[in-house]
């Protein structure tokens, strides 16, 4: 058989609930040869297991830390292992359809493309709700001089299985890392991804910075995939949870790619600050509250645990800060990723 020149690499994106729902959707639904490489950082022992079982029988390999991830820290240490021409990344929430992977390879091979996105649908039922369909992602400048970060996603919201038909591939600017096709040999131009970037605007981050070495990125409507967020519905999601949606993270990672890029701290960024919490807030206060207060809204019982939220929250920030140096794993240089570091699976 043909040696597969394309490896998937997943890894966790903010809960580990639906990592079963996500993998198996993965083998059902990839007829076009691949390797796999599975990232697992500390999930709770029902998914470990499952992972280890998986891994025996499906053969990919798994690699797991016993410390939470952050989005790129988890992609780099997939990315080191890569030994083929192209990756895709792929979040441990996300559920392909039949010809997805084909689909990008071909858009790359075709257009020599260095980024490519599929059509990413979000929420259930699957494949139903758009959430992106190509986007922007540059820096502008005004006529003062100042510096502003362009986002745009085309057609979230919109209905998938009507839009698609007049869908057809295109150049862009933006492809998310919920799942997207990279050429491997672009990490050689510009090294890992950047760790800084904790939790949020990585992409944006990545997209211009392969842009800014005459790299492109590619949308391929073909290729349809969903997303599926949700609240932590389980016990042993709310740590990371609360943890990959940290207001330390989050703020770290605006401040990182304002400074990165010199941009302004204008209003895109203001916006931002006052919503920090707010994934934290819908999805685990809110609930609470109704469920404490028999379903009516209870003002001063959601103030105060948004302050407790607060406290908590920055606690286990600093107690992972601290943790971190001292189990945090050394990456090979970017240019020796073809030849693996065995020590990296036995963690």
């Amino acid at each position: 058989m043909t040696e597969p020149n394309v490896t998937i690499v997943v890894v966790p994106r903010e809960r580990f609930s639906c990592t079963q729902q996500s993998l198996e959707s993965i083998y059902e639904y990839t007829e076009f040869p691949f390797k796999l490489i599975y990232v697992d950082g500390n999930s709770p022992n029902k998914v470990r297991r499952y992972l280890e079982a998986k891994s025996k029988d499906k053969n990919f390999e798994l690699i797991r830390t016993n410390y939470y991830l952050s989005p790129n820290h988890a992609r780099n240490i997939g990315l080191s292992r890569v030994d083929t021409k192209y990756l895709v990344f792929v979040d441990n929430d996300v559920i392909v359809s039949p010809g997805w992977l084909k689909a990008l390879v071909d858009c790359a091979e075709e257009t020599d493309a260095t980024v490519v996105g599929p059509l990413m649908c979000e929420k259930q039922p699957i494949h139903q709700r758009v959430h992106f369909a190509g986007g922007e992602s540059r820096v502008v400048t005004d006529i003062k001089g100042r510096r502003h970060l362009r986002e745009k996603m085309y057609k979230q919201g919109h209905n998938a299985v009507q839009l698609r038909p007049q869908l057809k591939r295109t150049q862009t600017e933006l492809a998310e890392f919920h799942c997207t096709l990279v050429r491997t040999e672009i990490f050689n131009r510009i090294g890992y991804l950047d760790e800084a970037m904790l939790n949020t605007k990585e992409h944006l981050d990545f997209c211009m910075t392969v842009a800014q070495v005459g790299g492109t990125v590619y949308f391929e409507p073909d290729s349809l995939v969903t997303y599926v967020p949700g609240p932590p519905l389980e016990l042993t999601d709310l740590h990371f949870y609360m943890l990959r949606w940290s207001d330390a993270w989050t703020l770290g990672s605006l401040q990182r790619i304002r400074a990165k890029w010199n941009l302004s701290e204008d209003g895109y960024f203001q916006t931002k600050y006052k919503k920090l919490g707010v994934r934290r807030i819908a999805t685990i206060i809110k609930p609470l509250v109704r469920q404490l207060s028999f379903g009516y809204e209870n003002k001063p019982l959601k103030r105060m645990l948004k302050k407790l939220d607060r406290k908590f929250n920055r606690y286990l920030c600093d107690r992972y800060a601290k943790m971190l140096p001292q189990h945090k794993l050394e990456l090979p240089p970017i240019q020796t990723q073809t030849t693996p570091t065995p020590e990296l699976s036995k963690v």
